[in-house]
């Protein structure tokens, strides 16, 4: 689809439904300023000057999902107790919300309280109570949910293991979805994925996806190969695996068995928060789904949201308007034009990351998108030197594999390498002579 074709959609998400079964908990936040020590023991003194109280777990797939415009049936359970009669508030409060959240007396209300100064967190403490939910309230659950189905399109299970979704009861609510023909989307968080068997999709994090299939996840590659193995250990259609702050990798299966591997870039940032990201994520994708988009479409405009969210501090939902903002013609890619001295600056502060930069040599010739490509899978970030902001600085910034376009840095010279202090430089041609300067800081050069 096209960059319109896909703002098109981001509108249409307005006209979706979605019901999201999973845990709901409470996220507080206090904040506060730091100016002393305490004289009763060697910890900070947290001057508290304001709270703020959201929605957390799958609660907060819900408030992303409000945020994109659709229409939410949101079934949980909660504790008769203050935390649960604030989440009821909370969810109760949002637009296009149809809340059943269910109470089981004696439950705790999972509670999570950060204590904050200055961006930096001090302290968590986790109130919670994780013993799966009473039989009897189990079968009202199954029941309302099970009704709720025919009135939305994509059902998202959202799984924190705290536990609403235990036992048997993802498998009843799966059959379900399936006898009215409704997609199924599966948060989970750990545990075994058997549970969740037949579903359409499931969203695992890395370390989740490692854990569950015993597989290395280091790069694009042992990622898509871990999330093939879980796909036909369960049978599931396909698995979609967050790789922040890079992007996501979609294994699909296709009608004939044969399986799709496709790669999405989100937009690089130097700022990455990853609170709230996996949410952003899953709800994007249902409700994309809950408009008829392809599995492909959602990924990237999850891709998209991943890269959004990342730059926010904390837990913050994605907007529609933020998903069209990225959407418009052109402006990523004037993002990521920069000059020379301020490129030279992004990559130090990305080395100090960690993260291996990458420097293509364009020498004013057009770049097939596969050596792009293969650049960018051989680095973290990928730089590409361009002579001025000219027809080939627009032609590679638009290219999502493209983190960063440096005008006035189209050669390979000494000089320039020595400031970049590129990883790994991709060349034309082999080059003895760069490849030797390369070894002073430990890079490298690949001809291509």
């Amino acid at each position: 689809m096209t960059p319109a074709q896909l703002a098109d959609a981001v509108r249409a998400m307005a006209r979706g439904a979605v019901l999201v079964v999973g845990d709901a908990m409470v996220d507080r936040y206090v904040h506060g300023s730091v100016s002393r020590i305490s004289p009763e023991a060697p910890v900070p003194v947290l001057t508290v000057e304001r709270e703020v109280v959201l929605p957390g777990g799958a609660g907060n797939v819900v408030r992303n999902l409000t945020a994109l415009g659709a229409a939410v049936a949101f079934v949980s359970v909660v504790g008769d107790d203050n935390a649960g009669s604030d989440l009821t508030g909370l969810i109760g409060g949002q637009p296009r919300v149809e809340p059943w959240l269910l109470v089981q007396g004696g439950r705790t209300t999972t509670t999570k309280t950060r204590f904050v100064s200055g961006g930096q967190h001090l302290l968590r403490t986790d109130r919670e109570q994780a013993a799966p939910i009473h039989p009897r309230l189990a079968d009202r659950l199954v029941k309302i949910a099970s009704d709720a189905v025919a009135a939305t399109t994509t059902l998202v299970l959202s799984d924190y293991r705290k536990g609403v979704l235990a036992g048997d009861i993802p498998a009843r609510l799966i059959a379900s979805a399936r006898a009215a023909n409704r997609r199924v989307v599966v948060d989970p968080k750990g545990g075994d994925h058997g549970r969740f068997a037949g579903a359409d999709l499931i969203i695992p994090e890395p370390e989740e996806l490692a854990g569950a299939t015993g597989m290395p996840v280091r790069d694009e590659a042992s990622v898509a190969l871990a999330a093939s193995q879980l796909l036909r250990a369960h049978d599931f259609r396909a698995v979609l695996v967050p790789r922040a702050p890079d992007g996501l990798t979609l294994v699909e299966r296709e009608a004939d068995g044969s399986e799709t591997v496709r790669h999405f870039r989100a937009e690089a940032s130097e700022v990455h928060d990853p609170a709230g990201g996996g949410d952003a994520v899953v709800a994007v994708v249902a409700a994309g789904l809950a408009t008829g988009l392809s599995l492909a479409s959602v990924a990237r405009l999850a891709a998209l949201a991943l890269g959004i969210v990342s730059r926010k501090s904390g837990i913050a939902p994605v907007r529609a308007e933020e998903l069209l903002e990225g959407l418009a013609p052109g402006r990523t890619a004037m993002r990521k034009l920069v000059s020379l001295p301020l490129a030279a600056e992004v990559i130090e502060r990305w080395r100090h990351r960690g993260w291996r930069i990458g420097l293509l040599q364009v020498n004013g010739q057009p770049i097939p998108e596969s050596i792009t490509e293969q650049a960018r899978r051989w680095c973290d970030r990928l730089l590409v030197g361009v002579q001025d902001e000219g027809e080939m600085a627009g032609l590679m910034a638009a290219r999502p594999e493209v983190d960063l376009v440096a005008i006035g840095a189209d050669h390979g010279g000494e000089d320039l390498l020595r400031l970049l202090r590129p990883d790994l430089l991709v060349a034309p041609a082999p080059n003895e002579a760069l490849a030797e300067l390369l070894r002073e800081w430990g890079g490298e050069l690949r001809a291509v």
